[in-house]
């Protein structure tokens, strides 16, 4: 089931990282825009008096939760669930860049030395990369990515977006760097 895994790992990353860039009709294809009031979904505009069609959506995907889990096992938990996806993503660094499970644990029995050092600082860079690439793509999905890309670029960030993307970004590190399956047992 490993190949199927890397599938939805990668077809959900797609999916997340691309919709915020992908256009419609000029402007950002999915965007929740709460300062207007407006939820972009493609060619539809959805208004807060629309809330009952976003429940009923749902309550259906909820419902085939439950259905796809009675029929086919944990599927959502063990394929698609983003704990589980951005574990996956998280390990895979580690095995490139500290080696195997054993080759881990021999590093983490060695005394310190600029070898170590390297790799472990670098599994971190790597890591806090990704978890901030992650908060960024969220909260582009409120902001405008192309003008959210734009003040990145320049350090211009508002105080709430600055907040949101560390926020986000610290909890995809912390969840799926070290927290790991205790999510999923605990939380």
């Amino acid at each position: 089931y490993t190949h199927w895994r890397w599938a939805c790992v990668w077809l959900t990353q797609w999916v997340f990282y691309g919709l915020p860039w992908l256009s419609w009709n000029d402007r950002q294809a999915v965007f929740f825009d709460f300062g207007a009031r407006k939820f972009y979904l493609f060619g539809i505009v959805l208004w807060p008096q629309d809330f009952i069609y976003l429940a009923l959506l749902l309550i259906i995907c909820a419902y085939a939760l439950f259905l796809l889990t009675t029929v086919a096992g944990r599927i959502w938990c063990g394929f698609a669930c983003p704990q589980t996806v951005y574990t996956e993503i998280f390990m895979w660094i580690e095995s490139k860049i500290e080696g195997t499970r054993s080759a881990r644990m021999r590093l983490d029995m060695q005394p310190w030395s600029l070898s170590k050092a390297v790799r472990k600082s670098a599994k971190h860079v790597v890591w806090a990369a990704v978890a901030l690439w992650t908060g960024f793509t969220f909260v582009g999905y409120f902001t405008p990515i192309r003008t959210l890309a734009a003040e990145a670029m320049i350090v211009a960030l508002g105080p709430w977006q600055s907040f949101w993307i560390l926020f986000y970004g610290f909890a995809t590190y912390g969840n799926a760097g070290w927290m790991r399956e205790q999510v999923c047992r605990y939380m």
